[in-house]
């Protein structure tokens, strides 16, 4: 293992809805106020665990088939004693799950991707600790079935977007390896001399060069990652987890009932709030070799668009009942599939997933499937040594390095001239001056009122001229120190975005190592309603 020196770090906090990079819907979900309080189950700050746990005892589960088919998936790869032991727990009926759900992104994406599972790690310990008469595992739900390559295929490194040209379709999850050896030779030249570096190719290496498929070579990374929290990870492609959606498949298929139930809450929810997902008709794709495309009902016969295919509903059945993992939820349904499989009580989405969750409750209560505890999963921003210093250089509190960036320039330029830029005299004598004008205008000729605050008009605008020159003027002596806001501003929120929604975890792992991890890990906190900043000292 390489020896590489950590620095101490410090922990800042600020609530989500102060940092001007979440919805309003987020903020009002994390406040537990109405109007949406009514759509979700259970306080996303103060959750009742325990009666979530009540609730989904009373679920009819296979747990046999859980682990049984979790062995199966895992029976090429080396895996912890930690895993191991808690696919075993997944057969006792005191044994709970915290979930998270990602594509598998390749090299895993963004950032969030590790939070997201990293939270749910330390939310399952910090469960086991509070109720130790139960188990809980933490659980990684993979969305292998999900098409949309132009997402799930790229990274950000270094400044620059790396792209896996590839002109396989369908689900990216069963999609081949192939080509991403370019890829990782390029990330090579990026973190190949970090202290942990060639760790972490080798991880890559054995994981996408050592599989033939994503969902494999994901399920590899992601357990040599995670595996040493006992971490589980699923893969719903499965015809033993499709199995028991089949009477929602079936529903779905001849009723067609999400569409009313979902449309009825969207209804509600789009009063107040921008909608996050519409559901269909039919909300499930087939899924067969390299297809996944929508199934449509066109009269008496079903159509998979894009395709020749079609069947009569005799047809339809029979393909679902011999085949159901040929059928493949889309995001209105895909959680009906994930707590049907699960004994799950609690899910940690984004600001994004959190908003289609909330149009969900009734669908769930009409399948008879418990609705979990929904937690919006934890934010950082993790400033390094030099930008910490810089920071504080700089005079920037860890609240205004979230402020727009003209703003904090200005602002600086305001606390360090020895001039007055802000010429609030000026505005008050011109505005003494031009009342008693009014006044004398009045006296003489009322219709002279109107061109004397013209004129007043005038001269307040040419003030305010003066006052921007000036401002720029003093800046010019600034230019330094403006310029470093600049750089700062855009390493610590590339894109103008949230760090965590534009970068990728590589580097940071290449610095810092497994420790990189353990880090996050006491920096989390699993259930609240506060952005976390990890600053090195």
């Amino acid at each position: 293992m390489t020896n590489n020196i950590q620095p101490p770090l410090s922990y800042h906090h600020i609530p989500f809805a102060d940092t001007g990079y979440f919805s309003p819907l987020v903020a009002d979900f994390l406040s537990g106020r109405q109007p949406l309080r009514s759509f979700y189950e259970y306080h996303p700050v103060q959750p009742d665990f325990k009666k979530a746990m009540l609730l989904k005892a009373e679920q009819p589960l296979r747990r046999d088939i859980l682990a049984d088919a979790l062995y199966h998936q895992y029976q090429h790869l080396e895996i912890s004693e930690e895993v191991r032991a808690n696919i075993g727990l997944l057969r006792a009926t005191n044994t709970f799950t915290v979930c998270t759900a990602h594509q598998p992104n390749i090299f895993t994406g963004y950032l969030y991707f590790v939070y997201k599972i990293l939270q749910t790690i330390k939310l399952a310990q910090e469960l086991q600790r509070e109720h130790p008469e139960n188990h809980f595992v933490p659980v990684y739900y993979m969305g292998s079935e999900d098409a949309d390559l132009d997402e799930l295929g790229s990274i950000f490194l270094d400044g620059r977007k790396l792209t896996w040209n590839t002109d396989q379709t369908g689900a990216v999850g069963r999609m081949h390896t192939k080509g991403l050896e370019t890829l990782i030779a390029q990330i090579g030249d990026s973190i190949g001399f970090a202290p942990y570096g060639p760790e972490l190719l080798d991880i890559l290496k054995k994981a996408y060069l050592g599989h033939d498929t994503i969902q494999e070579a994901t399920l590899s990374l992601v357990n040599d990652l995670f595996g040493r929290f006992g971490l589980v990870v699923l893969i719903p492609d499965n015809p033993a987890f499709k199995q028991q959606l089949i009477p929602v498949m079936e529903e779905e298929l001849f009723q067609q009932s999400a569409e009313a139930i979902v449309s009825k809450t969207i209804g509600k929810l789009a009063e107040h709030y921008k909608v996050q997902a519409n559901p269909r008709e039919i909300n499930l794709f087939y899924l067969h070799a390299n297809i996944r495309q929508r199934i449509v009902k066109e009269g008496d016969v079903w159509k998979i668009l894009h395709t020749s295919l079609s069947f009569s509903g005799e047809e339809l059945k029979q393909e679902l009942y011999e085949h159901p993992e040929r059928f493949s939820p889309n995001v209105i349904l895909r959680g009906i599939l994930q707590e049907t499989i699960l004994p799950n009580i609690a899910f940690i989405g984004g600001g994004g997933e959190v908003a289609y969750w909330l149009e969900l409750k009734d669908l769930f209560h009409h399948h008879r499937v418990p609705y979990p505890v929904l937690l919006l999963r934890n934010s950082f921003l993790w400033v390094n040594q030099e930008q910490h210093a810089r920071q504080r250089k700089l005079g920037i509190t860890m609240e205004a390095l979230f402020e727009d960036t003209g703003l904090l320039v200005n602002r600086f330029v305001h606390e360090h001239t020895n001039a007055s830029l802000v010429l609030r005299e000026e505005y008050a004598a011109i505005e003494k001056l031009f009342n008693a004008l009014e006044e004398k205008a009045r006296a003489i000729d009322v219709t002279l009122v109107a061109t004397t605050n013209a004129e007043r008009n005038r001269a307040v605008k040419s003030v305010g001229k003066l006052e921007h020159k000036f401002l720029r003027a003093e800046k010019k002596k600034f230019e330094w120190q403006a310029e470093q806001i600049v750089q700062l501003k855009a390493r610590l929120f590339p894109g103008n975005t949230l760090q965590e929604r534009k970068e990728n975890f590589l580097p940071y792992y290449a610095q810092y190592g497994p420790a990189f991890f353990d880090h996050l890990l006491r920096a989390l906190q699993p259930v609240t309603d506060q952005f976390c900043i990890i600053a090195e000292e």
